[in-house]
């Protein structure tokens, strides 16, 4: 008979064991948790960008209806929104979630992304990272892309662009590049240059899109990259095509095909046209005389 409270004395010390235990893990976890908010609250304290809340975004964008959504593509979809609070019209890209970080990952990367700061470029006015959502806050580009202007098929009531403005598209876009490459620090490689990413204000001024974080790696042209599948077929440079190799001179090929494209009026890839007619690149090499 005296075994029983021996035993019961025993299993209540184990209790009191397992509870201690379960208790000095759940503060380990809370206190993690804290320290984790806390990083991120000083992230959140290092970025020139706003800060929106995601209800914020979902009402700009009358909850990411289809009839806002201006494009997408392998990193997210694009939404026309209205701010509520001053009525700025804005382009909000919602990142899709298989190609998301962690929330401070995101947050150092928003905080380099903010200060690249030049007349040709896309601004970035705020940013969400409520959960798991993460948003960019661009401003909206109401002359559209010079894709839409250039290249739209003939039917489409859009007015021709004379050789004055394209000129002045050429040379926003070069000078948006030049910051990139080398003024921006550390220099970023855009890596997907096309007529679709070179948006337009109301005077068709050019400003570079989707300088997203796909494209914030510390690059240099004497310190190629290995890339993760960027660009657009029409507009790679060969040598990345073949090695994946990246440096800013790739960017500098898919400027020239932009180049192509605003001189003759036709797509880097066309295959509406003849075989030997649908890759830019090759029909005007074809056609050019070097001496």
């Amino acid at each position: 008979m005296n075994c029983f409270p021996c035993f019961s004395t025993q299993k209540g010390k184990k209790e009191n064991g397992k509870r201690d235990h379960d208790s000095s893990a759940d503060e380990l976890i809370r206190a993690r948790i804290l320290a984790s908010m806390e990083e991120n609250q000083a992230e959140h304290a290092k970025i020139a960008a706003q800060r929106f809340s995601f209800r914020d975004l979902a009402a700009a964008t009358k909850n990411f209806r289809q009839e806002c959504l201006l494009g997408e593509g392998g990193f997210g979809r694009v939404y026309k929104g209205t701010l509520q609070a001053n009525g700025q019209v804005v382009a909000v890209k919602q990142l899709d979630r298989n190609v998301m970080k962690g929330c401070k990952e995101f947050l150092v990367e928003v905080a380099r992304l903010s200060l690249l700061q030049h007349a040709n470029l896309v601004n970035l006015i705020g940013y969400c990272a409520d959960g798991d959502q993460r948003l960019l806050v661009y401003d909206f580009m109401p002359g559209g892309s010079l894709e839409d202007n250039l290249l739209a098929p003939k039917d489409e009531e859009k007015p021709q662009l004379d050789w004055l403005t394209r000129m002045k598209i050429a040379y926003g876009a070069a000078q948006a590049l030049e910051y990139l490459h080398d003024k921006a620090n550390p220099p970023v490689i855009y890596r997907d240059l096309k007529s679709s990413n070179v948006l337009l204000d109301e005077e068709f001024n050019p400003k570079l899109s989707d300088i997203g974080l796909d494209k914030l790696d510390h690059s240099s042209e004497k310190m190629p990259m290995q890339s993760r599948g960027m660009g657009t077929y029409g507009y790679s440079a060969p040598e990345y095509s073949r090695s994946g190799r990246l440096t800013t001179v790739a960017d500098v090929y898919s400027f020239g095909v932009v180049l192509l494209e605003l001189i003759t009026g036709r797509r880097a890839i066309d295959t509406t046209k003849p075989v030997e007619e649908q890759n830019l690149v090759a029909w005007v090499s074809k056609r050019t005389c070097f001496y």
